[in-house]
């Protein structure tokens, strides 16, 4: 037998579970976000666990699916679940397939309180920017923000459907011009649309083009009906999801929506 088995097989079995309670434990912290904490440094398990581990990155990685499957949100790192408002009760995920691509997943998630575990609602094929995710998005780069972000105002061409509880503005003027940027139509694009809270003011109607973080961001980026494309940096899902997520989504259960590549 090797050292190193012979080392492993001294350690206690209550030793080797107080290091996997402390590797899956869960820290809430003052500002009432969650935290899900690794081996402190220089514990006296955190040595001989690692022994036991894969290479670190490879470990932190695995370790860092589980607790986003074990909370309901799989393939979303432990740096942004932090990320998401703990008061938050809806959220919308989308999943790129990759981060330079315009292929996503959207899914629907709810929890019965603050804190508790994502359920799983309904999943939708999505679309996302041509040119795929960013984290530093500039305007016209065709690009989606990747990133948390607040769900607070809805609206469109078409009347609410019932049962919508976010603040709709239901006017003409949305109607996309011009092609898709594969040459599509874009008719019906904007039947219905919820703003996604980046680079733009809160409480205000879709169509309002202000951006508290200057033009070179860009700005009026909504989750849509999709148009069969890719978008310069919305995300579309089909029109039958856009209406379920109008008739779901409640200003009180605070939705965001968490949206970029596999595993960011």
């Amino acid at each position: 037998m090797s050292k190193h088995r012979r080392a492993r097989s001294r350690t206690p079995r209550p030793t080797r579970r107080v290091a996997l309670a402390a590797a899956f434990g869960l820290l809430t912290l003052g500002a009432g976000w969650v935290y899900a904490a690794d081996d402190p440094e220089g514990s006296e398990a955190g040595p001989q666990a690692r022994a036991d581990s894969r290479p670190p990155a490879q470990d932190r990685a695995a370790r860092d699916a589980d607790r986003g499957a074990l909370q309901g949100l799989p393939g979303v790192s432990e740096r942004t679940r932090a990320r998401i408002p703990a008061e938050s009760r809806q959220l919308i995920l989308v999943t790129g397939k990759a981060k330079d691509s315009s292929e996503s997943t959207a899914t629907l998630y709810t929890r019965p309180a603050a804190g508790a575990d994502w359920v799983r609602a309904e999943s939708w094929p999505a679309r996302n920017g041509a040119k795929g995710w960013s984290t530093e998005r500039t305007y016209g780069d065709l690009t989606s923000p990747q990133g948390v972000f607040a769900l607070t105002d809805a609206g469109g061409l078409l009347p609410k459907p019932p049962g919508t509880r976010l603040p709709y503005d239901k006017d003409g003027a949305f109607v996309a011009t011009g092609r898709g940027v594969n040459g599509e139509s874009l008719a019906g694009s904007f039947d219905y649309v919820v703003a996604i809270d980046f680079n733009r003011k809160p409480g205000t109607s879709p169509l309002d083009a202000t951006k508290p973080e200057g033009e070179r961001k860009g700005g009026n980026i909504w989750l849509h009906v999709d148009h069969d494309g890719p978008s310069q940096g919305c995300v579309g899902i089909p029109k039958q999801a856009m209406k379920k997520v109008l008739e779901t989504l409640d200003p009180t259960a605070k939705p965001v929506i968490v949206m970029g590549p596999e595993g960011f």
